[in-house]
């Protein structure tokens, strides 16, 4: 079997096949074939292959100069590595993406954002999320750009969520994206992340609910709506999720994009009609009632 993929070298080594190379090659080839286990098993087990890379040769610098792997932790060849060699890999990656380049960053960002603001009269808000050089929290404020705030996504270190009560008024909050799960859909994915979540951010005892109730929902949402953010938005699934009628009855087919899976991307469709929701008596004058008293 490794034959049809790999190519033998020197010392028991392998190479993969130039068809294979890529993830790409290796999704078109697997796409003509019929989907059985094996074949995913196999097919996964090449991606692994691609991905299992520390560092990238840069051109041109015959094995002289060097780019990290972003996400380099997760590989196998690193977790295959003594703790000192990793200690020092992670010192220098540290040093690659968030010291050496962060003028390099403020920079780039001083030369194009300002000009941005300058063509439109748009509020810019920044997706300040993830894995972000040092100059940007200082950068956006001295900018004047709104900040983007996922109470899932804590931007504070050793915090699991972050709190749309503590967040700046130069911001948005919003439980979901549509890269993400929404609220109901988060719920069942870590029922042990989602137990902290009901205890210490919604200060709830007794057994936590295995599935997102309205009433968890709606309290998630008065959380964003009672924020001192400038805004808080919210992707409809979320808003509907508050109202046992109007929410799809599975969960999981709430979510709009998953960035990962490329037969996921953008699926989600909208179950009910404008008439439908504009028929919606009860939920309707709620919601309007939630957001006037929030100052929205």
């Amino acid at each position: 079997m490794k034959r049809g993929f790999l190519v033998s070298g020197p010392a028991g080594h392998y190479s993969l096949k130039p068809d294979f190379a890529t993830q790409r090659q290796i999704e078109d080839h697997f796409a003509a074939l019929e989907a059985t286990e094996p074949s995913r098993k196999l097919k996964e087990g090449l991606f692994d292959l691609v991905r299992n890379v520390i560092l990238f040769e840069a051109e041109n610098s015959p094995g002289r100069k060097f780019h990290f792997r972003f996400a380099m932790e997760d590989t196998l060849s690193f977790k295959d590595l003594d703790p000192k060699t990793q200690a020092r890999l992670k010192e220098l990656y540290v040093d690659y993406f968030f010291r050496r380049q962060d003028d390099f960053w403020m920079q780039e960002a001083l030369q194009k954002l300002p000009a941005l603001k300058r063509v439109t009269n748009m509020l810019v808000c920044g997706e300040d999320l993830g894995l972000v050089p040092p100059c940007v929290p200082e950068l956006m404020k001295q900018l004047g750009l709104l900040s983007l705030e996922i109470q899932r996504m804590p931007k504070e270190m050793h915090r699991e969520f972050s709190r749309p009560s503590d967040a700046p008024y130069l911001s948005v909050v919003t439980p979901s994206t549509h890269d993400m799960s929404t609220i109901r859909g988060w719920w069942e994915e870590d029922p042990g992340l989602t137990q902290k979540f009901y205890r210490q951010e919604l200060r709830q005892t007794g057994a936590v609910p295995a599935h997102c109730e309205p009433a968890i929902n709606q309290a998630v949402v008065l959380q964003h709506l009672a924020s001192p953010a400038m805004w808080s938005i919210f992707q409809l699934q979320d808003l509907l999720g508050m109202d046992t009628q109007l929410r799809r009855p599975d969960a999981s087919a709430e979510r709009i994009n998953v960035p990962a899976n490329p037969k996921n991307y953008w699926r989600y469709r909208m179950h009910l009609t404008l008439e439908q929701l504009l028929q919606a008596g009860n939920f309707n004058p709620w919601l309007n009632q939630l957001i006037r008293q929030n100052g929205r």
